[in-house]
This record gives C-alpha cells, structure tokens and sequence, in this order.
C-alpha cells in the first residue's frame, strides 16, 4: 500500500500546488456534472462549466492541446446545452431524451472526421507530434466531440461516445501522469454506463422539472 501512494504522490512530484488543488476542484465538479447528467438535472450545465472552464488553463499549462480544446469546446457546448435543455415542448413539459435520427448520425460522423482533422492540423502547427499520445488524443477529442454535442440536444446515443472515450482516457491520463483526471474518468465509465440505462428507461418522455 506504502508503495501505491508512494507513485501516487510522485506523479505530482514538481507540480505547482494551485495546479494540484485546481485539478481536484475541477474532477469533483466534473464528477457532479456526469452525475447531473444521468439524471436529467439542469445543473449539469453550471457544474460542468466551472470543470471545464479549470481544465482548459491546466491542459493548456500542460500543453496538451487536443484535451485543452475538448473542455473549450464543452465549455461552449455547455451553454448551448442549457438553452436547448430548458426549451419546453408544452406549457408544462421540458424537451424530452430522443434516439439520434438519420440526419444526425450523418452530422456526427462528419463532426468526428471534422475534428480530427482540425486537431491533427493545430498539433503539425504547434509542432506537437511527439509523442504517440498525441494520436490518441486526436482521436479521443473526436469522440468526446460528438459525444458533447449529442448530449446537449439530449440523445440517448450520447452515453455511447462517453464510454468509448471514457475507457480509453483511463489509461491515458494515467501515463500522462494526472491521476486524479484518470481517476475521474474510470468513475464516469460507470456513471455513463448507468446513464444509458437511465436516459433509455425515460426514451421519449417530456420531464415536468429539470431538478431532481
């Protein structure tokens, strides 16, 4: 035991404190934000802004542009999420959990094919091609793209993209040496497997309120 915090710790060994306690704030907000989301509560948005809003300073202290891109881009998907989210379909009925239509999956795959593009382009500018995490990363950002932008027009398909991504950044962020992050992410692949479990049992079904 003595030696698994030993590695623990040294992951942090040379690491500004505010940096340490940032990425702790940050995971626990991003913990509550998955947890909102499984349950259809509004304040995924607001939580989810103030992780993401963190992470995009760390992951741009840390350099690591695709992971640093993904939470601007959640940050900005977050606010568009809480404007659709609180749309009402009736005087008393809130937008309800829909599956992905064919015109939807056609915007996903060239959301995905999209950003990897983009990502690959902004890592040869930056000249970051380093390492072969960086391909990962490229790859990952694509999924979380989509997963993100699903999420905040409330399909069930969401869930999907968060646990590919998910599964995958467990390990990543462990060998890059954030072990809180890489922490975070093994508990969203389980909150995302129970949120699939929970948005398909409510399939179609207008909620009354958007805090519970």
């Amino acid at each position: 035991m003595n030696h698994f915090f030993d590695w623990f710790f040294a992951q942090y060994d040379g690491v500004p404190l505010h940096i340490v306690f940032l990425e702790i704030i940050a995971v626990v907000f991003g913990f509550l934000s998955v947890w909102y989301s499984k349950r259809e509560n509004i304040l995924v948005y607001p939580t989810g802004i103030i992780s993401t809003a963190i992470f995009v300073y760390i992951l741009w202290v840390y350099s690591l542009l695709g992971d640093m891109m993904i939470n601007a881009y959640y940050f900005c998907m977050s606010i568009y999420g809480w404007y659709f989210w609180t749309r009402k379909v009736d005087a008393t009925h809130f937008v309800p959990v829909t599956k992905t239509t064919s015109r939807e999956k056609r915007w996903s795959l060239l959301l995905f094919v999209g950003t990897i593009v983009f990502v690959f382009l902004v890592y040869w500018y930056f000249d970051k091609w380093n390492s072969w995490t960086a391909y990962v990363d490229t790859v990952t950002t694509a999924i979380f793209f989509v997963g993100m932008w699903l999420m905040a027009k409330k399909k069930l398909e969401n869930w999907v993209y968060w646990i590919i991504g998910d599964v995958i950044s467990v390990p990543l962020y462990l060998y890059k040496g954030l072990v809180f992050t890489s922490f975070q992410y093994l508990l969203f692949t389980i909150i995302a497997i129970y949120g699939y479990k929970a948005w398909k049992k409510n399939l179609n079904k207008s909620p009354e309120t958007l805090l519970r």
